[in-house]
C-alpha cells in the first residue's frame, strides 16, 4: 500500500519531523525561510560550498535533537529526466534509513512548487514500497512496519494531479515487482495464473491462446519457440479494457518470455544470468494497461502478452528450421536466441487484426540497443515519422527518454532469404536493433499505426530517473502519456 499524504500550502512549524526533505529553487542566495537555514549554510560553509553551487548535489545534516534533513537546489528549467534524478539522489538520503514518515518542503513560484512537489510525490511513493526480495536480513528491516506510511507536504496544497500520479506508481511498481520474480516463481503457468487474478480484479476480459489453438491457427512462429519447454503452458493472453465513453481503441503488446536460455544457442553463464527478467516487455504492457484503468482513461485497449519460455530440448527449434508464422509468411531460423521477435510476430498480427488506432510493442528485444545507447535510454521504431517524433517528445516530458532509430527500405535486403520469405536475423548482428524491428514491421496487418520499444533502459545499476532500484520500470510513465496525447498521424 502507498504511503497516505497530506498537503499544505504552509510551511512547517519549528517543530520538525524526524525526516525533511527542502527543496529549494535555484538562486545565488539561501531564501530567508528555508526550514533550518543556519544548520544549511554551516553545512554549506564547512563543505566550501557557495549557495550558487549547491545545485550541484543535495546535502544532509542532524539537527541538534538527532532528526535527519535533507536539502536540495533545484533548477526547474531543465528536463523531467534531470529534475526526477535530482530529487531522488536528495529523497535517498533520507528513505536509506527506511522511515515511516516522511516530510517535504517545496519552495520557489507557484509553477515551480506544483512541478517539483509532483515529482517529489511520485518518487517518494515509487521508492517507499519495498520490493520482492528474499533476503532475510533485509526482510527484518524492511518489513511493513518500516516501510514508508506517511508523506506530509507544505508548500503546495492541490491534490488533484496526486490521484494520476499515484495509478503511475501502482503501475510501475506492478511492472517491476513481476520483473523482478525469480524464474521459479513466475513460469508462465504461474505468470498467467496472476494474470488471471488481475483481470478479476480489474474488470479486464481475459481470453487465452494455448499452443493447442495457436497450433490450430497456424501461430508457427510462436508455437517454435514455445515447443523447446517441457511444459506445453506458453500462450498469447489478451486482456481487454473497456470504457463506455471510448473515442479510440489501442494495443499494447509485451513480450514475456519467463526465462530465456538461447535455447540451442545456448547463452554462457554471464549472458544467461538475469534473463529472467526477458519477460519484463509484457510487465511494462501489463502495468501500463493497470495504470490506464485506474485512471479510467476513455478509450479502449487490448493488451497482447507472449508468454512462453525458450528453453533447449529434443522439441527445441533449431538453426536452419522453416516455419510460417500466422500471416502465412515462412520464416528462416537463422538464430536461436532471437526468439523475441518470434513470438511477437504472431502476437503482432493478432493484435493488428483487430484494426486498433494504435499499437505500441514493448520487449527486451535486442542486445545491440544496450549497446547503442546502455541503459539509460530505450529506443523506439516505428512505421509513422510523425508518431516517432511525438515517441520521443513524450520521453523528454515523462523523464522515460526515447531515441528513434531508423528504419529504412534499404535495411529490408538484409533479411533475405534464398529458402523462404524472410530470414529471422542475420549472423553478423550487424544493427540487429534496427533489423528486428524491420522483421517484425512485416506481422503488422492493415497499416496499422505502430511503435516498437526495444527496453534497454529496463535495468540501470544503481536507478534511472525518479526510481532508485536497478530494475526501473522504464516504459509505465511513457506509455501511458502515449496514451492521452493527441496526434495527427
Amino acid at each position: 500500500m502507498l504511503a497516505q499524504l497530506t498537503a499544505t500550502s504552509a510551511l512547517p512549524k519549528s517543530k520538525l519531523a524526524a525526516h525533511m526533505l527542502v527543496l529549494l529553487p535555484k538562486g545565488k542566495a539561501l531564501p530567508q525561510d528555508v526550514p533550518q537555514r543556519e544548520l544549511l549554510a554551516a553545512v554549506l560553509k564547512r563543505r566550501g560550498i557557495k549557495a550558487e553551487e549547491f545545485a550541484g548535489a543535495p546535502v544532509a545534516a542532524n539537527t541538534p535533537d538527532g532528526k535527519l534533513i535533507a536539502w536540495a537546489m533545484v533548477d526547474s528549467s531543465k528536463t523531467s529526466f534531470s529534475l526526477q534524478e535530482q530529487v531522488r539522489k536528495a529523497m535517498q538520503l533520507l528513505l536509506e534509513e527506511h522511515p515511516a514518515s516522511i516530510a517535504i518542503v517545496v519552495q520557489g513560484g507557484e509553477a515551480q512548487r506544483r512541478s517539483v512537489a509532483e515529482t517529489a510525490i511520485y518518487t517518494a511513493w515509487v521508492n517507499g514500497v519495498q520490493l520482492p526480495t528474499h533476503k532475510k536480513s533485509v526482510n527484518k528491516i524492511n518489513d511493513q512496519g518500516k516501510s514508508l506510511q506517511k508523506i506530509m507536504l507544505y508548500g503546495f496544497a492541490d491534490k488533484k494531479s496526486f490521484a494520476a500520479l499515484k495509478a503511475q506508481v501502482e503501475g510501475n511498481l506492478l511492472c517491476r515487482t513481476l520483473t523482478m520474480l525469480p524464474p521459479n516463481e513466475l513460469t508462465p503457468t504461474l505468470y498467467r495464473k496472476r494474470i488471471k487474478e488481475l483481470a478479476k480484479n480489474q474488470g479486464w476480459q481475459l481470453k487465452e491462446f494455448d499452443l493447442k489453438v495457436l497450433r490450430k491457427m497456424g501461430a508457427g512462429a510462436f508455437v517454435a519457440v514455445a515447443q523447446g519447454s517441457n511444459e506445453e503452458d506458453a500462450a498469447i493472453v489478451r486482456l481487454s479494457y473497456k470504457h463506455p465513453k471510448a473515442v479510440k481503441k489501442v494495443a499494447l503488446v509485451g513480450k514475456g518470455i519467463c526465462f530465456d536460455t538461447g535455447g540451442h544457442n545456448l547463452k554462457p553463464a554471464r549472458y544467461m544470468h538475469g534473463m529472467h527478467e526477458d519477460m519484463n516487455g509484457s510487465a511494462v504492457a501489463l502495468g501500463t494497461l493497470f495504470s490506464a484503468t485506474q485512471q479510467k482513461l476513455p478509450m479502449n485497449i487490448d493488451c497482447w502478452l507472449a508468454i512462453a519460455q525458450n528453453h533447449i530440448g529434443p522439441k527445441a527449434y533449431k538453426q536452419n528450421d522453416i516455419v510460417k508464422a500466422l500471416n502465412g509468411t515462412t520464416i528462416e531460423i537463422m538464430h536461436t536466441d532471437a526468439e523475441g521477435r518470434m513470438v511477437l510476430a504472431d502476437t503482432l498480427t493478432l493484435a493488428s487484426r483487430e484494426k486498433p488506432n494504435l499499437m505500441i510493442d514493448f520487449a527486451t528485444l535486442t542486445g545491440s540497443m544496450a549497446v547503442a545507447l546502455g541503459a539509460r535510454y530505450s529506443g523506439v521504431l516505428g512505421n509513422r515519422e510523425k508518431l516517432l517524433q511525438v515517441a520521443v517528445q513524450v520521453g523528454q516530458q515523462s523523464g522515460e527518454r526515447m531515441c528513434a532509430f531508423p528504419m529504412d527500405d534499404d535495411y529490408e535486403p538484409a533479411l533475405d532469404s534464398k529458402v523462404a520469405d524472410i530470414k529471422q536475423c542475420t549472423l553478423n548482428g550487424d544493427a540487429d536493433h534496427i533489423l528486428a524491428a524491420c522483421f517484425l514491421k512485416r506481422f503488422v496487418e492493415h497499416d496499422t499505426p505502430w511503435l516498437h520499444v526495444d527496453l534497454s533502459a529496463s535495468r540501470c545499476e544503481g536507478g534511472l530517473g525518479s526510481v532508485a532500484s536497478d530494475v526501473t520500470g522504464f516504459g509505465v510513465a511513457w506509455g501511458l502519456r502515449m496514451l492521452q496525447v493527441k496526434y495527427a498521424l
